[in-house]
């Protein structure tokens, strides 16, 4: 039992490391830190930024070198963190709770992250490796939450809408799974958006709302905007695609937005019918991370997307991930997690 308390401990641990390593890493883009060590795992061959001036060619190349560091230290930390919860969940593979596919999984998946982080560099700033990488990372998080949620959940029970009985009971369960299930995926796919929109240096192609480019539907290349696969060789700093391909990717990601929030809504409402106060309480946090990712993006449009605000854009996609994993696991007995 000491081994699947630690388990449990790491997973929250681990979910909120995982917080600031997504954070770091948006704001690592962001702040055009993501070529600030050019070489990896190291910086300019060391462990630190700390090689010869000759490196850096201002004050600021120094400060970008530390960024893009620090988010490697962070993920390296979390790296090690489901290392020892693999281990931990394998040692106590015969306890109550303890999945160890579950955790094997999880392991796989964050070395395919460091993968992916290599490639983000070695491959300079690629889109499709930038915005995998977010999802990947954004997986992860999802994960470990999902974890903690569902070993804490063993110690009781009952769990969400099993203290109800009946029918009528079972019958809007399930629809409120399929919803929270169809959310989740709404969310994932404007989450690859979003990155998408990001790692094209599409933001500011269009620069007011509600409407884009002065125009309700802008003119924009949409055989340009989604090309997974350009080839090697390609320095993405900065972007490659013509304005009309931006703007493309821009207003997909707004698009995308109404259909997450509807959905998203849909599922919070499925979930307030009735089936205990734990499923409310998660569409609770969903709404209120929802109204705030919103709010967020609208003022980063209408303050011509200041860094802080573009960077509490990507933590305020973290919370609603989080919100809503917190309701699709609400609304699932612990018999489910297996």
């Amino acid at each position: 039992m000491r081994e699947v308390t630690w388990i449990r401990r790491l997973a929250l641990i681990g979910a909120i490391l995982c917080f600031g390593v997504v954070v770091l890493g948006g704001y690592t883009r962001l702040s055009d830190s993501g070529l600030g060590c050019p070489d990896w795992p190291g910086c300019f061959g060391h462990v630190a930024p700390t090689g010869s001036a000759e490196h850096y060619a201002s004050a600021s190349d120094v400060r970008k070198a530390w960024v893009e560091m620090i988010h490697r230290y962070a993920a390296s930390t979390l790296g090690l963190i489901i290392v020892v919860i693999t281990a931990l969940s394998i040692r106590a593979r015969h306890e109550r709770g303890v999945k160890v596919w579950f955790s094997l999984v999880l392991l796989a998946l964050v070395v395919f992250q460091g993968m992916l982080g290599m490639l983000t560099v070695t491959w300079l700033l690629k889109p499709l490796i930038v915005t995998g990488h977010l999802l990947g990372g954004l997986t992860t998080f999802g994960m470990l939450l999902w974890l903690w949620m569902s070993m804490r959940a063993q110690d009781r029970t009952v769990d969400g809408a099993s203290v109800l009985a009946g029918n009528r009971v079972v019958e809007l369960g399930a629809r409120a799974r399929q919803w929270a299930g169809l959310a989740l995926a709404a969310l994932a796919l404007q989450v690859f958006l979003g990155g998408w929109t990001s790692s094209n240096y599409a933001a500011m192609a269009c620069p007011d709302f509600p409407r884009c480019q002065d125009q309700w539907v802008p003119a924009a290349d949409y055989g340009d905007a989604f090309v997974l696969w350009r080839g090697l060789g390609i320095n993405y700093a900065g972007g490659v695609l013509d304005h009309p391909a931006r703007v493309a990717i821009h207003y997909t990601h707004r698009l995308g937005a109404v259909l997450a929030t509807l959905l998203l809504l849909l599922a919070v409402l499925a979930a307030f019918r009735g089936l205990g106060p734990r499923p409310r309480w998660a569409g609770v946090a969903v709404l209120a991370a929802l109204a705030l990712q919103l709010s967020i993006g609208i003022f980063m449009v209408w303050r011509a997307f200041p860094l802080p605000l573009a960077a509490a854009h990507n933590a305020g996609a973290a919370l609603l991930v989080a919100a809503t994993v917190w309701l699709n696991r609400s609304l699932r007995p612990v018999a489910d997690f297996r």
